[in-house]
């Protein structure tokens, strides 16, 4: 019963459904880089401080799924995969604009 009022919740609050899709350890710092440029894994590993390989690649599954940002291979040599925010992602920069001018 508990679940039902949850899912319910959902519908009628879409911005805690993206709230969720947006939180984690990681995941607004990889929106706030991926909105200056594609995203390398392991450039994300360098840029930033204190994360690790298990935690990011979870947080890009997440963003990924929750169609924020999209996995792209690129078939040159070296193969490589870069995260580029999808139309979803985009539409989402002015908003998180408006939240950093809040801080």
């Amino acid at each position: 019963m508990t679940t039902e009022n949850k899912t319910e919740d959902n519908k009628t609050c879409p911005a805690q459904v993206l709230l969720k899709q947006l939180s984690g350890k990681w995941k607004p710092e990889i929106f706030r880089l991926a909105v200056d440029s594609p995203l390398r894994f392991s450039r994300l590993l360098r840029q930033i401080e204190g994360s690790n390989k298990q935690t990011l690649s979870v947080a890009l599954r997440e963003l990924e799924e929750a169609g924020l940002v999209q996995k792209v291979i690129i078939r040159e040599k070296p193969l490589h995969i870069e995260y580029y925010l999808t139309e979803n992602g985009r539409f989402l920069i002015p908003i998180f604009k408006q939240l950093e001018s809040l801080g």
